[in-house]
């Protein structure tokens, strides 16, 4: 399952209305280390196809949401489920640690 983009628009009905635990990756295009995680990010995708979503976040052109939820600087990494935050985390990691932060978080 590929990732799936949201905006402020349309993040609670892709986010917090969804069925299966939401992986929200707040990042921007000029972000190095938010593109050097975005192919870990569609591989977990993939891996974890039916138990979690990916959604992405563009922060310059959804300033709302990440503001809403204190995001200070990307990339920022945030767990939901049930419509809730549950985990959250700054920074680039390897993929590894993303899947072991999944792993906890769900």
């Amino acid at each position: 399952m590929a990732t799936v983009n949201a905006t402020d628009a349309d993040f609670d009905s892709v986010v917090r209305q969804s069925d299966i635990p939401v992986l929200v990756d707040f990042w921007a295009e000029w972000c190095g280390p938010c593109r050097q995680i975005g192919p870990a990010l569609e591989e977990l995708s993939d891996e974890y196809a039916g138990r979690i979503k990916v959604v992405k976040v563009n922060v310059d052109e959804s300033p709302d949401t990440p503001a809403s939820l204190g995001v200070r600087g990307i990339p920022a990494l945030f767990m939901f489920k049930g419509g809730e935050v549950v985990s959250n985390r700054m920074g680039a990691a390897p993929k590894a640690s993303l899947k072991s932060w999944i792993d906890e978080s769900v």
